[in-house]
């Protein structure tokens, strides 16, 4: 068996996630180098994976100008670095497993499409959800015919108020001038790819779309409320108000590694007291500390997306922000049967139409066979990520990959409906899926 070596392109924690595999299967992986720009991450990177000082970059661009020294680079960088730093890393000859979305807009997604073809390489996306034993095992049944043939898929995705304040107010995606992502890209990158992939062969050919931002807005703040939850919030306020930062990141310990650059998917845990979060959310440029509706972020906190496939099929996905629990439903109507499931339980409920059975129909609870993280929280995406990471190392043996693998082409449809679904959206108009980049 070839050991294969990899390069971390920005050491964040879904790049870390995957890296992880190294550590598990030293056999199978080494992780070579890095390259990140920010000091603290490039050399804990550096110390987890013993990575000499010489192969640790300050940039992808900088790794870019030099000869090639592994097998593949995992891209973890920002949504809107993915492809100027893919392009002249898979232009050097490595081949790349790469973070979704793959690209901000139908330009970006085009160029790299063409750049993979034009290299030669091998760029798999980070669709960990196929992964997942949850919407594997629908992925089967629909294989297997349980349902006949698909009329209409229903899905929606939820994400909790303690999430949303994390990553899409607070946090780095919580502006598309910043990660260049709109909130559907960045959140729903995976819905749409899961999408895709229950219908094929089958290509979508329309969108529409409608949502906006009608709750985390000023006017909405509670009466008399700060800009900073630990500033200038009066504490009659804060210490009742649902996304106070204190109540969020001292009192609890949630999205450590968006908040306090926790390492948790390698182990680390924070040490900070209590009286240094306070300082920290007490900075006026630390976004965490400030007000939820008055932080100014761009993006929608609810969207809901129609689609409609070639074959006549049609689907709807629904985006809600700053919900009690944060979930994934999805249910799926066919011409012989449904199945209808939430991803947090780890399984769904399997209907097939018999007109001799007392209710019409018989039914089946199919368990996914995963007990751990279904949100994200952790970083596992309900057994997805361990398992993206295995079917690469496959691929890049020349071994036959499962059918969860999701290469650039297969990557493609996803992403146009989520481009297109925010053009509907703003132009308030059905717009036409061109058939391929």
């Amino acid at each position: 068996m070839k050991k294969l070596k990899a390069i971390i392109a920005g050491a964040g924690n879904r790049s870390m996630v995957y890296a992880k595999y190294a550590l598990e299967h030293p056999e199978e992986l080494t992780i070579a180098g890095v390259a990140d720009p920010d000091e603290k991450r490039r050399k804990k990177a550096a110390e987890i994976f013993s990575i000499p000082q010489e192969y640790c970059y300050h940039s992808a661009e900088e790794l870019a100008r030099i000869p090639k020294f592994a097998d593949f680079i995992i891209n973890g960088t920002m949504d809107n670095q993915h492809v100027p730093t893919s392009i002249p890393l898979l232009k050097v000859g490595y081949d790349m497993l790469l973070e979704k979305p793959f690209a901000v807009n139908l330009k970006e997604a085009g160029a790299l499409v063409k750049a993979a073809k034009k290299y030669k390489r091998r760029l798999a996306i980070c669709h960990v959800l196929r992964y997942a034993p949850f919407y594997r095992k629908i992925k089967q049944c629909l294989l297997d015919g349980k349902i006949g043939e698909i009329m209409n898929i229903q899905t929606s995705e939820n994400v909790s108020f303690h999430h949303a304040a994390a990553a899409f107010i607070r946090g780095k995606w919580g502006s598309k001038k910043y990660c260049g992502s709109s909130f559907m890209m960045a959140k729903c990158c995976h819905d749409l790819d899961l999408i895709t992939w229950l219908m094929s062969p089958h290509r979508p050919v329309s969108v529409s779309s409608s949502g906006g931002r009608m709750y985390f807005i000023p006017e909405k703040a509670p009466a008399g409320s700060g800009t900073h939850c630990l500033i200038n919030c009066p504490q009659e306020i804060e210490k009742t108000c649902l996304y106070s930062a204190r109540r969020h990141y001292i009192d609890r310990i949630w999205w450590q590694y968006y908040v306090w650059d926790v390492m948790e998917s390698m182990g680390h845990k924070n040490e900070m007291t209590a009286e240094e979060k306070k300082q920290k959310l007490s900075d006026p440029a630390n976004p965490y500390g400030r007000c939820v509706w008055k932080i100014g972020s761009d993006l929608v906190d609810h969207q809901s997306v129609v689609i409609e496939f070639i074959n006549g099929a049609t689907v709807t996905h629904n985006l809600v922000s700053g919900t009690a629990d944060g979930s994934r439903i999805i249910h799926i109507f066919g011409t012989r049967g449904e199945l209808s499931g939430d991803f947090n339980s780890g399984n769904f409920l399997l209907k097939t139409i018999n007109p001799a059975a007392e209710k019409g129909y018989d039914e089946e609870i199919i368990e996914a066979d995963f007990k751990g993280d279904f949100s994200g929280l952790s970083g596992s995406h309900g057994g997805g990520d361990a398992r993206l990471i295995a079917d690469f190392i496959r691929a890049m043996r020349g071994e036959q990959p499962s059918v969860s693998f999701t290469g650039i082409e297969d990557s493609v449809y996803g992403h146009l409906i989520g481009f297109l679904a925010d053009q509907a959206m703003e132009k308030q108009k059905v717009m036409k899926i061109p058939p391929c980049l």
